[in-house]
């Protein structure tokens, strides 16, 4: 297991700087897991499965890698079925879909375009062809583009982050719901950045923003056919989107500002995917309109 972070000599006025990860960064979006160092730990072997999710079926969008990744493969330890949606990244995919059958599962993977309505109509037909049912959606997709200005922020890139992070989200939601029954479960993957805002990350924060209401929209919509909504918002977590999102430099140093992160290290996605089980699970039979805040102790007020 490599070090979570790590001290090296360059030299501050004050203090080593802390580095969690090598440099590196990928061109285009929503980047590949395959291709980082080190790897994403998308699975914890010290669990043990309980069977809370026996006989369900999970749809997730962005399944293929990052926190996607580990919610599948902790769903399919429980006992769900998986089809996950992802756009492009076929050899992530390909990994994902063989873990999880060889967890004992089956799966479905779909690649297409969320963004589309059409789309998604298309990708929830075949789900449900094969399966029969959902049972769970976890809304996860997302794409970020960091800039220092909103004077950079130019139509093409507005419109392409809303459509991922919010549009999709409408979209998967809309074709699913006929299916979902009493008992179902909907999970939205927020951000630390819908409370605490981000500087560089003025979009992206507004649709985490907009997600968040949109959980507790929905939540109070459909509290009375007995579907839950929930939402998970996770703080940094070593994905994809990170190298893929930030400059090589800045990767080095993700997740170790002590005034953003008391636990000093970005998290991993085996980590944060627990709250998927949970929300997913009779355990939070009580909960709805709710968020979740695996981020590494920082203090979120609702």
């Amino acid at each position: 297991m490599y070090p979570l972070y790590q001290y090296i000599g360059k030299k501050t006025k004050c203090k080593e700087i802390p580095i969690a990860f090598p440099y590196q960064h990928q061109d285009f979006q929503p980047g590949i897991e395959k291709n980082m160092y080190p790897r994403p730990i998308s699975e914890n072997p010290n669990t043990y499965p309980c069977g809370k999710l026996t006989g369900k079926v999970a749809f997730i969008t962005g399944g293929d890698s990052g926190i996607g990744r580990a919610v599948s493969y902790l769903f399919a330890k429980e006992g769900a079925d998986i089809v996950f949606v992802y756009l492009n990244e076929q050899e992530d995919a390909y990994e994902t879909e063989s873990h999880v059958k060889s967890l004992g599962r089956k799966c479905l993977s779909i690649m297409t375009d969320l963004t589309k309505e059409e789309n998604v109509i298309k990708a929830v037909s075949k789900a449900v062809e094969q399966f029969g049912k959902i049972d769970i959606l976890v809304n996860n997709c997302a794409v970020q583009f960091p800039q220092d200005s909103i004077l950079n922020i130019n139509d093409f890139q507005l419109k392409t982050t809303f459509e991922t992070n919010v549009f999709s989200y409408f979209y998967t939601t809309k074709a699913v719901l006929p299916y979902l029954k009493k008992g179902s479960s909907i999970i939205n993957t927020a951000s630390i950045t819908a409370y605490k805002g981000n500087k560089q990350l003025l979009d992206y924060s507004a649709t985490k923003g907009a997600i968040v209401a949109f959980t507790r929209s929905l939540a109070l919509n459909l509290v009375n056919q007995g579907i839950r909504v929930n939402a998970v918002a996770p703080g940094p977590i070593w994905t994809p989107l990170i190298p893929s999102s930030f400059s090589a430099e800045e990767v080095t140093t993700f997740g170790t500002d002590t005034s953003k992160v008391p636990m000093m290290r970005a998290g991993e996605p085996f980590e944060v995917a627990p709250s998927y089980l949970f929300l997913a699970s009779d355990d939070s039979s009580y909960m709805s309109g709710q968020v979740l805040h695996p981020n590494g102790g920082d203090i979120i007020g609702s």
